[in-house]
């Protein structure tokens, strides 16, 4: 039994004003798939239970970038012409799997996702079971979902369990190529923007535990993938969407998916985000300061993980105009100030412009005197989400600023959110040691950071990824949106 396994990854914030290029994305090829295996990752999940079933995995071809602008189109052709291209080479095949994201859009194309799965549909032919793996920030379609026999995206913000709904997808098409009762996939979109919802607490906790319920309730049911999905995307799809795998009749099937989809839409008060702007939350976060651990402040609307540039000042000035000691900020993206500290070296004292380069948004440039602690290469291991995988930051600098004590700044140089203590212990902070932590990130960092902080304060101030979706425009949505519109309605 041989299972292709191949897809293209992106996260779609169609108001960066710069489109994203072939050449921005990480892609694997081949064999150097399979160099995924044991990490928790969604390609490498796949792999791993193919290889537990006995299964011969195809890899064909995955393909990765932060999210960031709409993906340009020859960048997308490229990449779909050679994923269809590697597929075919391998046929007949039993089955397919895609690593997907769900809230895809190339220029011309929005819906990625659908396009694509269409594509694979079109070769391999009806007789051909395939499934999806999806991040649960998705903007799903009918469409797409017509194209696939089983969708499954992660129940968890952060994505903590991506590799087990991976499994699960193997798990399927292992089932239906043995002769397992067909599927069905059907989606009921609701009319709302969903901010950046954790799962690990709150509303969003029940959220999960209310959708899994009939996965273990119902025998027509495989799996409830939740998608909260992607605000900062304009496209006549986005909102949020439910969508179940089933058995059995697709009416009864895409009732219950309405049903589901009811009971949040008679919640959706309690998903409004209460936002602290950058002052507020240092303020806040000074006053929460104990022994039971540090505080740790994420600035949301800063999160390269949704698009933002990470280069964003506003929080990290609010933190230095307040006169915080025993703090850490880590990472600002500023490759030219990471530069700027590996050329002078360690014990090196500097004056720089950090930050501010992407646009006013976000804030301007701070000049700083710096002294410069330490330095590293970048290259770490994801140690909570994504346990395993490699990533690598650009090289790194622990910079001290002058007149402070016990403030230090780690300055990264590739986009990318902080998704646990790596980059701050590589530079040799121990994070447990101070009052404060910054940090830029929505909700990711809360798989590293939870079991450390005492306290998590969210700032938003202005940028891309803020939880005032209020601000952007849309103008392809094609219906009123809540909470930017009071005439929103569900039926």
């Amino acid at each position: 039994m041989k299972i292709a396994i191949g897809g293209i990854v992106h996260e779609t914030n169609t108001y960066v004003k710069t489109q994203t290029q072939l050449s921005d994305f990480h892609i694997l090829r081949g064999e150097k798939i399979m160099r995924l295996r044991g990490t928790e990752t969604q390609s490498g999940a796949a792999i791993d239970e193919c290889l537990a079933r006995g299964i011969e995995p195809v890899p064909i071809l995955v393909a990765n970038t932060q999210p960031s602008g709409t993906i340009a189109a020859d960048a997308y052709h490229a990449l779909k012409e050679e994923l269809i291209e590697g597929i075919a080479s391998f046929l007949p095949l039993d089955g397919v799997f895609l690593d997907l994201h769900g809230a895809g859009v190339v220029d011309g194309i929005p819906d990625l996702e659908a396009d694509l799965a269409w594509a694979v549909r079109h070769l391999v032919g009806e007789d051909v079971p395939i499934t999806a793996a999806f991040d649960l920030h998705g903007n799903i379609t009918q469409s797409m979902c017509d194209a696939l026999d089983g969708v499954f995206a992660c129940h968890e913000y952060p994505h903590v369990d991506q590799h087990e709904r991976a499994r699960e997808a193997i798990a399927l098409l292992h089932d239906l190529t043995a002769g397992a009762e067909l599927t069905t996939v059907q989606v009921v979109s609701l009319p709302m923007l969903m901010p950046t919802t954790t799962t690990f607490e709150g509303p969003g906790l029940a959220l999960r535990d209310a959708m899994r319920v009939p996965e273990s309730s119902r025998e027509d049911v495989i799996k409830v993938s939740l998608f909260h999905g992607f605000p900062y995307c304009d496209v006549p799809q986005v909102g949020v969407h439910v969508v179940i795998t089933g058995r059995g009749s697709a009416d009864d099937v895409s009732a219950l998916a309405h049903e589901l989809a009811a009971s949040i839409w008679a919640e959706r008060e309690s998903y409004r985000a209460t936002s602290l702007d950058a002052d507020e939350a240092v303020e806040a976060a000074v006053a929460a300061i104990s022994e039971r651990g540090p505080v740790v402040i994420n600035e949301t609307s800063d999160n390269c993980g949704g698009g933002s540039p990470g280069d964003g000042t506003h929080l990290l000035r609010a933190m230095l105009d307040a006169g915080i000691s025993n703090a850490c900020f880590g990472f600002v993206v500023d490759a030219e100030t990471a530069s700027q500290a590996h050329q002078a070296g360690v014990g090196a004292e500097l004056s720089i412009r950090l930050g501010g380069r992407y646009d006013n948004l976000h804030g301007e440039p701070l000049v700083l005197d710096v002294y410069v602690k330490a330095l590293h290469d970048g290259r770490c291991t994801m140690q909570a989400m994504m346990k395993g995988a490699p990533v690598s930051y650009g090289p790194l600098a622990r910079l001290k600023v002058a007149g402070f004590e016990d403030f230090d700044i780690v300055v990264g140089s590739r986009r990318s959110q902080t998704f646990d203590t790596e980059p701050f212990l590589a530079v040799g902070i121990d994070v447990t040691q101070r009052d404060i932590v910054a940090l830029k990130s929505s909700n990711h960092f809360r798989a590293g950071f939870s079991v450390l902080a005492g306290t998590i304060i969210t700032a938003d101030p202005p940028g891309l990824t803020t939880h005032h979706v209020e601000v952007f425009p849309r103008r392809n949505a094609d219906r009123a949106l809540w909470p930017i519109d009071a005439s929103a309605a569900f039926d």
